[in-house]
């Protein structure tokens, strides 16, 4: 199969600032990555064959320094080299072994090229096998930057496409950290529908390439002028190091040890120590790595989504444009409620465990932990983007948006700790209690303009939302204890991962009714949601503004009206539940 450039797009008007530096990469054109991507990909091999033969040479560097000092090995490959005269040709297979890897990392970053055009993201690989991967801008699930320490060192970054499906994302890696940072606002750009990106960061000066170094090193990962944040969210180290010795796993590790300790005071056997070791060391590497990667744990709101950032060695930040949260949950285990804390997860239509992804905390977690005041802003943050245009109508604000998620907002900040009918919840009934005998007062449903709350568990309290625009269908099941009881479940699917959209033991009309109304608005809030496109409606209103100034109506005039409207006027004014569609209509 040969692979040929499509025609080149022109480079986007109207950019300026960081953006520029984008736009030779957004031409259409194909382009090579960062030209220490091969050391960086290559350069864990070299490093290994450098160790091994560091290792070999040990025994003949102590005796060069410390004559005499050093154990004669009669087996080293080393001595019998050199005794046998044959160094000169170990260095040059060494020589050529070398310009061989080389030349292979040399022809392998050759062939590895991407492009992106006005729809796709394409990356083509690969010597012998070629690999060409495709990812249409509007099915982005989010992108990512990465930083690993020694990239970071170097001033590069790895930039990940998120896509739905399994092996699906698409990774640049390694390119330069600004060009990486300026390729995203631009893909982000053509991806929202916007014709340009109008705000742009502050430049920063240089002050030589060693001290632009060390600053992007020790800079933070976010930079709030820099993304035009409106809200930032930030985690409490104190509060992050307390919730992690609060955690399952923890409580795990405790009973563990005490199990051993009555183990060894009862038998006496002190071997059983040396299966408390391994357990140790994989524990204090488990909690090393997530506090590490959860350190400067930022969630901040952009034009183009939302922004997750973390990591203080390797750092990590991602952006998850509007509309691909697919559903919420917050929740809070037994051991954080006599301190009020909770976390907060989604569901998101990428699988962020296929072994491509270095970015799997941001893929399901939002909030590792905070008080219900750091969840009321996460979630202002979040469900403007998923239920506003449910409620407002696709050519709302901002504001506006944030005007229609206010109530699923404060219903999910009132509901948190209650139970029984208070919130307007639909719970299950006392019979329930055969099936919830601690959780049926607090197990129920309700719904909210754009999405439909679950609240659940009574040990374990976690309340999920799911916005109605993305819910993929719904399910009633009834087993035969239930149908004694005369009891159901229901399951609202939505895509695959940590939140369960799934909730039990409801009388069976209550069951029967959560699905047809949820069927029903489900078919309304999609036909009015344009969350996959979230600036073309700026977009659009720009240019006909533009036209109608053009036309001799001031900018600032109200729209027109009537028969001789344009056609696009037609449909102007944001439509509600009364003005979606029938659910039969073609759409």
């Amino acid at each position: 199969m040969t692979f040929r450039p499509g025609p080149a797009l022109p480079t986007p008007p109207g950019q300026v600032g960081n953006a520029a530096a984008a736009a030779p990469l957004t031409d259409g054109e194909w382009h090579r990555l960062h030209p220490l991507t091969p050391l960086l990909r290559g350069g864990i091999f070299l490093i290994v064959v450098l160790g091994y033969v560091l290792n070999s040479l040990r025994d003949q560097l102590v005796e060069f320094f410390i004559p005499g000092g050093g154990p004669q090995d009669d087996g080293d490959p080393v001595r019998y080299v050199y005794e046998h005269g044959a160094v000169g040709w170990v260095l040059l297979g060494i020589v050529v072994l070398l310009v061989v890897l080389i030349g292979l990392f040399y022809l392998s970053w050759r062939m590895h090229e991407f492009r992106v055009t006005g729809e796709i993201v394409e990356v083509r690989s690969g010597v012998l096998f070629r690999n060409h991967r495709k990812a249409r801008l509007d099915r982005i699930q989010g992108i990512n930057i990465s930083r690993p320490i020694v990239p970071r060192l170097l001033g590069t970054a790895k930039l990940e496409i998120a896509q739905a499906g399994n092996d699906a994302n698409v990774q640049l890696a390694y390119l330069g950290s600004k060009p990486a940072e300026d390729l995203r606002r631009r893909i982000l750009v053509l991806a929202s529908g916007a014709k340009e990106d109008d705000q742009q960061g502050p430049e920063r000066a240089s002050y030589g390439v060693l001290q632009d170094r060390l600053e992007e090193v020790f800079s933070p990962e976010l930079d709030p002028e820099a993304v035009r944040a409106t809200r930032i969210v930030k985690v409490h180290p104190g509060r992050l190091i307390a919730s992690m010795l609060l955690s399952t796993t923890t409580v795990f590790l405790v009973l563990l040890v005490v199990a051993m300790v009555v183990s060894i005071s009862v038998t006496g056997e002190y071997g059983i120590l040396l299966a408390l070791f391994p357990a140790v060391i994989g524990a204090g590497g488990y909690y090393v790595r997530k506090f590490s990667r959860s350190l400067q744990y930022t969630i901040a709101e952009t034009r183009d989504g939302i922004r997750i950032g973390f990591g203080l060695v390797s750092t990590s930040n991602e952006t998850l444009p509007p509309g691909r949260i697919h559903a919420v949950s917050v929740a809070q285990p037994l051991l954080w409620r006599p301190f009020g804390w909770w976390d907060i997860r989604i569901n998101r239509a990428t699988n962020a465990g296929n072994g491509q992804s270095t970015n799997q905390q941001a893929s399901s977690i939002v909030l590792p932990v905070g008080r219900a005041e750091d969840v009321r802003e996460v979630l202002d943050i979040i469900l403007p983007g998923l239920v506003g245009t449910a409620v407002a109508g696709p050519r709302a604000s901002q504001e506006q948006l944030r005007e229609g998620s206010a109530e699923a907002v404060g219903v999910v900040d009132d509901s948190l700790t209650t139970s029984g009918d208070r919130g307007g919840f639909v719970h299950s009934p006392g019979r329930g209690a055969w099936f919830r005998p601690l959780s049926f007062r607090r197990n129920g449903y309700r719904f909210v303009q754009g999405a439909v709350l679950f609240r659940l568990g009574a040990v374990w309290r976690s309340l999920v939302i799911v916005p109605l625009p993305r819910v993929q269908s719904v399910k009633v099941s009834q087993g035969p204890l239930e149908r004694v009881l005369r009891l159901a479940s229901a399951h609202v699917h939505t895509v695959q991962g940590p939140v369960s959209a799934q909730i039990g033991a409801l009388d069976a009309r209550d069951a029967q009714q959560l699905w047809s109304e949820t069927a029903r608005r489900a078919v309304e809030a999609a036909a009015v949601d344009t969350s996959h496109r979230w600036r073309e409606r700026e977009a659009r209103l720009a240019s006909a503004t533009a036209a109608a100034g053009v036309d001799g109506v001031a900018p600032g005039a109200a729209p027109a009206t009537g028969p001789g409207a344009p056609a696009w006027r037609a449909q102007d004014g944001p439509p509600g539940w009364d003005h979606a569609p029938d659910p039969g209509a073609v759409r």
